[in-house]
């Protein structure tokens, strides 16, 4: 059913948005075989998603999703810290964020709808959170208690968007990120309406901005580091697209100007899960140095987005106390508390 599509992509021409939701709706209800999804992938990838692809691609995903039955009580923001994947490896600090941004109190209280996944690396989202004592197969009535009780909860791709699998043989065989992995940060369960989103490749940082604002995003950060990172990072600048009050801009960022010590890649790695584990549990209970740092640096990044504090750096100082404190780590505890009670 996709051969229209695939004559249309050989002869160079994009697809619009609805062309782009019909051909994924046709993966997702299982109506494309291995060879059609792969070309399908190969050519969009080959030139890179459009914007109207993105769209299409995530309405598609959002229609079949497993949602999380929770909505924010008023004034609260509710946000996701997801990113692509796709970048040098580091001990995950997307999900060390997410714990230090739900003990933050700020102007107002945030909580975390924390989208991720299992790695190919083992140093997932799943598999982090897991060695934290964190159950992640929690089902969505139990996310939903997370988010009540511990400010936060873990929302596991492969629970949630179960219909992706007709597409994961092709994706396997193909060996290189295609629009797919733009899409997961694109369809949080919870329909957090703000994120804080890393990318693999600067060229999809301000698309992706657009995209999240038509698909119903209050405000956003897409990121990209300098340094091939998908965060904020503290080894190079950061190129950021903004969404705010329905409009996109871009700038460079550099954490020194918070100011944040420049760290080195080495600093920040890890060479296993239990590795990665410890480094959070480091940060969470207040040990200073590189991992501390980029750790606050996008939690802050996370609170600004959610109007929790006026700009970044002031995010980064309510990131700094919600650590000392205490908070961060109880945002743990409870986590995986309420993630098996």
């Amino acid at each position: 059913m996709l051969a229209e599509t695939l004559a249309q992509l050989v002869a160079g021409r994009p697809l619009t948005e609805a062309e782009a939701h019909k051909a994924f709706a046709h993966i997702l209800e299982g109506e494309a075989d291995d060879a059609q999804i792969g070309a399908l992938l190969a050519f969009i990838a080959r030139r890179g998603p459009t914007i109207d692809e993105l769209v299409g691609a995530a309405r598609a995903m959002r229609d079949v999703l497993t949602p999380i039955p929770y909505t924010p009580p008023e004034g609260e923001a509710l946000i996701d810290t997801c990113g692509t994947g796709g970048a040098p490896k580091t001990f995950n600090i997307s999900t060390a964020a997410a714990l230090v941004v739900a003990g933050a109190k700020g102007s107002r209280r945030v909580r975390v709808a924390k989208h991720g996944n299992r790695s190919r690396t083992g140093r997932g989202s799943a598999e982090i959170l897991t060695a934290l004592g964190v159950n992640v197969d929690a089902p969505p009535e139990a996310q939903a208690r997370c988010l009540e009780r511990a400010g936060l909860c873990f929302c596991f791709a492969i629970h949630h968007h179960p219909a992706t699998r007709h597409a994961s043989s092709a994706r396997k065989s193909l060996g290189f990120p295609t629009i797919f992995n733009l899409l997961g940060p694109l369809t949080n369960p919870a329909r957090a309406p703000r994120q804080l989103i890393g990318v693999f490749d600067r060229v999809y940082v301000e698309p992706m901005a657009r995209a999240l604002h038509r698909l119903g995003a209050e405000r956003a950060m897409v990121v990209h580091g300098l340094d091939k990172m998908d965060e904020v990072s503290t080894t190079d600048r950061t190129y950021i697209a903004h969404l705010k009050d329905g409009a996109v801009s871009t700038e460079l960022f550099d954490a020194a100007s918070i100011p944040i010590k420049r760290a080195r890649h080495e600093d920040l790695r890890a060479d296993s899960v239990e590795a990665a584990a410890r480094v959070v549990r480091s940060v969470l209970e207040g040990h200073p140095g590189p991992a501390r740092d980029i750790v606050t640096l996008n939690a802050g990044a996370a609170l600004f987005v959610a109007d929790a504090a006026p700009t970044i750096r002031e995010g980064v100082d309510l990131a700094r106390k919600a650590i000392d404190a205490g908070a961060a780590a109880e945002a743990l505890r409870a986590l995986a508390l309420a993630s098996v009670s």
